[in-house]
């Protein structure tokens, strides 16, 4: 996609996280790759912005207040399929064993807490590409 004068639109991803230091590290490597990235704090300012903006792909923490990142995924799946399936899951390893169920059914990556960065990036690139 183009922007109006003719060059390459940058990807936007929007990212979830109530970790504030986590996310700005997260925009910054995100950015340092050729993405334009929002930081939201929590699920419920996430589905605001979502309805309200163009988004290629979310990374969410499972356990982001107001809106937990399964029901915010689950909410856009039925308006939005793309977008849903755009989405990598952050998981802290003390927040694991309460998302296993919804884990082992999804087919969007879950990357585990402390997070390597590159993977992460990694994963954002792929799932702009998910159709």
């Amino acid at each position: 996609m183009e922007t109006g004068n003719g060059t390459p639109r940058k990807k936007h991803v929007l990212i979830v996280d109530d970790d504030i230091e986590l996310a700005w590290s997260l925009k910054a490597a995100l950015e340092s790759k050729g993405c334009e990235a929002t930081i939201v704090p929590d699920g419920a300012l996430a589905l605001k912005f979502l309805l309200e903006h163009r988004t290629d792909a979310v990374v969410c923490d499972l356990h982001a207040s107001r809106v937990e990142g399964d029901l915010l995924c689950a909410t856009l799946e039925r308006s939005y399929p793309v977008l849903a399936r755009r989405f990598v899951f952050l998981v802290k390893p003390d927040d694991y064993s309460q998302f296993q169920k919804f884990i082992d059914s999804v087919e969007q990556p879950v990357l585990r807490k402390p997070l390597v960065v590159e993977a992460l990036v990694n994963e954002v690139a792929r799932a702009v590409e998910r159709e």
